[in-house]
């Protein structure tokens, strides 16, 4: 089990290889309006997410991953 603290700090390493500045990531942050994740960043996001937590993100699922905090919480429910 994977806990708070190292889901954030592994979450973080994800967004910065996804692109995002570190100055811009906080947990009530919105992925599409405050940290300009776009359709192809999501992509990448999704990637890295699911590789680095080795979590398998289902197509109906990704709307749940809006914010920096949502998805704390997904991989929070979904990480064993």
């Amino acid at each position: 089990m994977m806990t708070a603290k190292s889901i954030r700090r592994n979450l973080y390493k994800v967004l910065r290889k996804t692109g995002v500045p570190r100055n811009l990531i906080a947990e009530e942050a919105q992925l599409k309006n405050e940290l300009f994740v776009d359709d192809v960043d999501m992509t990448c996001f999704l990637y890295y997410l699911e590789t680095k937590f080795k979590v398998n993100v289902k197509n109906e699922e990704i709307a749940q991953l809006v914010s920096v905090r949502s998805t704390i919480d997904y991989l929070q429910r979904h990480c064993a």
